[in-house]
């Protein structure tokens, strides 16, 4: 089985990187939340967020979390959420970026919720 067969099934997390000038952030934001309203209609979508970067307002990131890399690909592949994508890019004038994530098989560590319940009494 190849490493991309394993994670098929996994659950994944699409970072999408958008550049956003000022004067185009408010149609940004239509387009985006109808993305987001399709995308939540889809099979396999289980969340979406997005952030702006702190120290530089112009860049956004979506970070998208589907059960499935299978789902996420269907999703990426659909006609209207191309149609949708490619008004944002023209909107941006450049292309939006991904990257995929899986979590690992082996979690390297594993919060104790007694150990966050220690440390949050411990600051009244």
């Amino acid at each position: 089985m190849t490493p991309l067969q394993e994670v098929m099934d996994m659950a994944i997390r699409v970072m999408l990187k958008r550049w956003v000038p000022a004067d185009k952030e408010k149609d940004l934001v239509t387009l985006i939340t109808e993305l987001r309203s399709l995308a939540s209609k889809q099979p396999g979508y289980i969340s979406g967020e997005t952030m702006r970067h702190v120290s530089n307002p112009e860049e956004y990131l979506v970070i998208s979390t589907w059960d499935s890399l299978e789902d996420w690909e269907k999703w990426i592949a659909s006609p209207p959420r191309k149609a949708l994508q490619d008004k944002i890019d023209a909107l941006l004038g450049r292309k939006t970026t991904y990257d995929i994530y899986h979590y690992p098989e082996k979690r390297f560590f594993k919060a104790d919720p007694s150990d966050y319940l220690e440390r949050s009494s411990s600051k009244s």
